[in-house]
């Protein structure tokens, strides 16, 4: 006996242009988290930051880990 399940190209296609479209939905989105982020703790004063238990040179790391958990 044989069983053939066939799925239609199209069905399949659209199927994986919408998992393309909301990865790139979500990179946008953290990509935008991390730009802002980096944007607001850069214009704090150092002093601010050292409050925060930030260094300067930290701030790409926290923005990174705030917006991607990495």
């Amino acid at each position: 006996a044989h069983i053939s399940i066939s799925r239609g190209t199209e069905s399949g296609l659209a199927e994986r242009f919408a998992g393309f479209m909301s990865t790139l939905r979500d990179k946008r989105r953290r990509y935008g988290a991390y730009r802002e982020t980096l944007r607001e703790l850069a214009t704090l004063s150092d002093r601010e930051l050292a409050d925060l238990g930030i260094h300067r040179s930290q701030i790409s790391f926290v923005a990174m880990e705030a917006a991607y958990g990495k």
